[in-house]
């Protein structure tokens, strides 16, 4: 295993340090909006993990997300906020598990399709509950948490997605998913278990995106199935990701910042068309952007590896 580099450590923790203090010298819209960045840094990254690298296309990520949005809405009144995060991370394990053993042997078209479906069944069997079984359509989250906190959190949770992911590209798992990604027949020529390797980084990096939700939930106060379980969250996590590039496990991140601050813009003067432009960045990525902004610095040699 690769050993990091000392003056790495110390940027990245220069780096968080300082956006650690960040809402202190801020306003609040710019807090919001850095709550906006590090929501979908975590999830573009912790899709990228597993998605970049074994090649498949995930289309469950708000699944995920409303799943810990939900349990936020459950559990926050009864119980202290550390055990409403882990039942969160807990709850989207178990569906992960359950996606991925019905997926995983899946490949290409039929894998997207199917994560899409499972993300828009759910969202439909919420709704179903909420409007028959408890009566509305919504919930309401009442819990005392200010916009430093939630982005806080974000933060922390954001570094060790980070941490995880350099443990990953450097580990004997993170080679044996990269072998699978390649030449999935090969790897398991090579003795490798595809299946449970697959299972166990796509049920790791789930968890980690029912967190996110959980972690959000309180920032907006009311929930329905069309907020926490918006497919367009699917789609924006997979645009971001291919425009960073996944190349490698912090690729995604690249991609974050400049297509957020274009959906500010757009939300603010053209609400209306927000999904006919995301549409057509997603085109042009496919074709003039086929590796991301990774690709285009790595051909310009700005980045090796």
């Amino acid at each position: 295993m690769k050993q990091l580099n000392p003056l790495s450590i110390i940027l990245f923790v220069v780096v968080f340090g300082a956006l650690a203090v960040v809402p202190q010298f801020t306003n609040d819209y710019i807090v919001s909006l850095l709550i906006g960045l590090l929501m979908y840094a975590n999830l573009a990254t912790a899709w990228g993990v597993f998605c970049g690298t074994t090649r498949r296309v995930s289309l469950a990520t708000a699944a995920f997300v409303g799943v810990g949005c939900y349990t936020v809405a459950l559990f926050s009144e009864t119980l202290p906020w550390p055990l409403v995060l882990l039942l969160s991370a807990v709850f989207g394990g178990i569906l992960a598990l359950l996606i991925g053993l019905c997926t995983l042997r899946l490949s290409g078209m039929y894998f997207v399709i199917f994560t899409f479906g499972v993300a828009e069944m759910i969202r439909q069997l919420v709704n179903w509950y909420e409007s028959n079984i408890s009566g509305s359509v919504g919930r309401y989250i009442f819990l005392d948490v200010t916009s430093a906190e939630i982005y806080w959190q974000l933060l922390i949770l954001f570094a060790l997605v980070l941490i995880l992911g350099a443990w990953l590209s450097r580990s004997r798992l993170g080679f044996a998913l990269r072998l699978i990604g390649e030449d999935q027949v090969a790897a398991g020529n090579c003795g490798i278990n595809t299946v449970k390797v697959r299972l166990l980084v796509f049920v790791g990096t789930s968890m980690i995106m029912s967190v996110v939700g959980a972690i959000i939930a309180p920032r907006w106060a009311y929930i329905e199935p069309s907020i926490a379980f918006n497919a367009l969250v699917s789609f924006q996590v997979l645009v971001m990701a291919l425009l960073g590039g996944i190349a490698l496990y912090f690729g995604p991140v690249i991609g974050v910042v400049p297509l957020i601050l274009a959906f500010e813009v757009l939300t603010k003067y053209f609400p209306d068309h927000f999904s006919m432009v995301l549409g057509a960045i997603f085109l042009i990525i496919v074709y003039w952007l086929p590796g991301g902004i990774l690709g285009l610095l790595r051909r310009w040699g700005a980045i090796r590896g």
